[in-house]
């Protein structure tokens, strides 16, 4: 039985969202964000004041192939199918919802997660139909110096040289469990997994090793700027539209995610 406190019940939501129609995830003055949007309408489904808790924040831009976020509701949901429909139903734009489900009281979207995976795609050819979700780049790159110092990266904890200047992080610490690029015809695919990432983390990654695959930084150099520990030494940040939030995962005994959104099930 799940635990819970006394007349509060907490579901896990499940979703996909479209990044270019939304200034991110997390709620700001005077910008339309996923975190506002999904609050507005399961408030008007549900007929009381709805606060999501997400499993981290993306920024304006970045899409969302597996979100997970968390909301504490004074009724239980009857029929958890049903409200999925109508809230699909409701939202418009951008944003598929998967799944509601129970879980118990204590758990959490952001701090009981395990790792966040994200893919980073890179379209070799400009395409009449995907520069919305990648990077255009044709330029000559030499793809096996990219994975080359893609591979350094599960050695190193400390990404200061990859995190956005001013922000309240207590730790720049992270723990990447994987780091590997893929080639599906004329997209390059980067994947990365860890177990927390810092803001604008894997947009510097990209842009860094591009330039090792332009030639301007060798495998090694990339290796030195991670040392370095200084943003200013990293490359420029690649775009927004080709990031992708791919998955978000549980304990196991805790909460067992949907199966993954078909746009991703070859990577």
């Amino acid at each position: 039985m799940l635990s819970r406190e006394i007349n509060r019940y907490r579901y896990f939501l499940e979703f996909a969202y479209n990044g270019k129609l939304y200034h991110g995830w997390q709620i700001q003055p005077n910008a339309l964000t996923v975190q506002e949007e999904l609050n507005n309408a399961f408030s008007t489904l549900l007929g009381e004041k709805i606060n999501l808790v997400g499993a981290g924040r993306t920024d304006a831009g970045v899409h969302a192939a597996h979100f997970v976020a968390h909301m504490d509701l004074a009724a239980p949901v009857l029929d958890p199918a049903e409200l999925v429909f109508k809230a699909n139903r409701f939202i418009q734009g951008g944003i598929r919802i998967d799944a509601v489900r129970e879980v118990a009281s204590d758990f959490h979207a952001r701090f009981s997660a395990l790792s966040r995976t994200y893919h980073y795609i890179i379209s070799r050819k400009k395409s009449a139909f995907l520069d919305d979700f990648s990077w255009s780049l044709s330029r000559d790159m030499n793809f096996d110096k990219i994975c080359e110092a893609s591979e350094c990266l599960s050695s190193f904890t400390d990404f200061t040289s990859f995190a956005r200047l001013h922000t309240d992080n207590k730790t720049n610490d992270c723990q990447v469990a994987l780091a590997s690029w893929k080639q599906y015809d004329d997209t390059w695919v980067f994947k990365v997994k860890a177990d927390r990432f810092l803001r604008n983390m894997v947009r510097a990654m990209v842009g860094t090793l591009i330039d090792v695959g332009l030639g301007k930084i060798s495998p090694d150099g990339f290796r030195e700027i991670i040392l370095a520990k200084d943003r200013s030494a990293a490359g420029q940040s690649a775009p927004a539209q080709g990031l992708f939030l791919t998955h978000v995962e549980y304990p196991k005994d805790g909460f067992q995610t949907s199966p993954r959104s078909p746009f991703f099930k070859f990577f």
